[in-house]
């Protein structure tokens, strides 16, 4: 195990260390080869020297290099320092993090990150939370917790009797509403096709003198940071009127509620804290390994009766055991990264990380205006949206960088025109890396272009 171990690290500093050397997305050959991996499972074991072996040599050419500093794309973070030396220190754990009694170092850990969360994003001090994979499962379970606490004050118990016969529910969302909060309603039982959807303005935003009637059978979907354009529906003016008419107020901020913790873009956010729940990803800005994301309810009861279960093998016990407020009973204790990611950066290495990644936005939008492309949002946080002449040319362009293999940014259609998606959002991304992905961009625009 020893010997393993330490290959396995010298394996994975040397990946680091070779990642600024890499092409941010591998080649297709690369990719051809780790099609080794497959093949019929073998009848005898294989030493584990060699399956780390074929893992890395195979493996590690094949992956996008999502810790390099000019990975640009989906939103993606890279992994702080600290919290991937947590991650192989709570893989060594091996811990269940469902139970109090099955791991309670995961479970302490769990509460302390939940105070720092609550705290840092200016949410109510007392809101549940649980731990899950990323923003659909808190999205799905904040949406559960709603559906029961709505359904609850028509008498009617959904996790018992389900939704055949119950009393009909409202979902309001934006236009610009995200897949990944579409999906939980599908999985809830709500359906993504059911909603009201809500007109908006030219950066994503709900308008509010758009909204329908609301009443005490709606949940009413805000969006903090649209995966796009980075707009922030306007929650100071829609919350109270919704609160007023006795709706349920759930907001998506899979990275936007994160700009709380900076001085100079916490007005973006203000009235997000009047909602009823919240869901977000460490995954993201705050730079965590992947899966993992959190769900935060203002009424803890809602929350855990959605989510709670009972068993005689189970112990009864009057702390907070982490599995009552999610899905998963047994399940990897991820809030030992978040822990770790926090306390390694502190109020004010969150605060930075957050100012810094917005700054390179900022010049990745005048950079790229400088050279005559087209700049189609606002840019108010860590997403920059750019035109080149036209949808074709966008396209050839966003294929000419990706090829390239300098930096790495997706493709999207925004509000009908192709676009391509500069999302900064790691912690590793330095100015001299902005400056030679804005080059790349700009060479690879000046080629298409002619």
């Amino acid at each position: 195990m020893k010997t393993l171990l330490e290959s396995a690290t010298r394996r994975a500093l040397d990946y680091i260390a070779s990642c600024d050397a890499r092409p941010v997305a591998p080649d297709r050959a690369a990719v051809e080869r780790a099609a080794q991996l497959g093949g019929p499972l073998p009848q005898h074991p294989t030493a584990a020297a060699e399956v780390l072996r074929l893992l890395d040599e195979l493996g590690s050419p094949a992956t996008v290099v999502n810790a390099s500093g000019r990975y640009f794309g989906f939103v993606n973070g890279g992994t702080l320092p600290a919290a991937l030396a947590a991650n192989w220190l709570a893989g060594a754990w091996d811990q269940n993090a469902g139970l109090q009694v099955s791991s309670p170092v995961a479970a302490r850990l769990e509460d302390v990150a939940l105070d720092w969360i609550r705290d840092l994003l200016k949410l109510p001090g007392d809101a549940a939370g649980g731990f899950v994979t990323g923003a659909t499962m808190a999205n799905f379970c904040a949406l559960a917790a709603a559906r029961h606490a709505l359904l609850a004050r028509h008498g009617w118990d959904v996790e018992a009797d389900g939704l055949s016969g119950a009393p009909a529910l409202t979902v309001v969302v934006g236009d610009e509403v995200h897949v990944s909060l579409l999906k939980a309603l599908a999985l809830l039982g709500l359906g993504r096709e059911r909603v009201r959807r809500v007109a908006v303005d030219g950066q994503g935003r709900m308008r509010a003198d758009a909204l329908p009637p609301l009443s005490a059978s709606t949940i009413l979907c805000l969006q903090a940071g649209n995966v796009n354009s980075g707009a922030f529906d306007p929650a100071a003016e829609i919350i109270p009127a919704a609160r007023a008419a006795g709706a349920w107020v759930h907001v998506d901020g899979a990275f936007g509620l994160w700009t709380a913790t900076a001085p100079g873009r916490a007005h973006l956010v203000a009235g997000f804290e009047a909602a009823d729940s919240w869901a977000t990803d460490a995954h993201k800005w705050l730079n965590v390994p992947y899966d993992s994301g959190l769900v935060l309810c203002r009424e803890a009861r809602h929350l855990h009766a959605a989510m709670v279960q009972n068993a005689a093998y189970l112990p009864e016990d009057a702390g907070r055991d982490p599995s009552h407020f999610v899905p998963e009973m047994s399940r990897r204790a991820r809030g030992v990264e978040i822990w770790a990611a926090l306390r390694s950066l502190g109020r004010e290495g969150v605060a930075e990380l957050i100012e810094r990644t917005c700054t390179h936005a900022r010049r990745f939008a005048e950079g790229l205006a400088e050279a005559g492309c087209e700049i189609l949002n606002e840019v108010v946080i860590n997403q920059v949206l750019v035109c080149f002449d036209d949808d074709d040319t966008t396209r050839r362009v966003i294929d000419a960088i990706q090829r390239d293999g300098t930096c790495w940014c997706g493709a999207t259609v925004w509000q009908g025109r192709t676009a391509m998606r500069v999302s900064v959002s790691s912690w590793a991304t330095t100015e001299a890396d902005v400056e030679r992905s804005l080059e790349a961009m700009r060479r690879a625009y000046r080629r298409c272009a002619r």
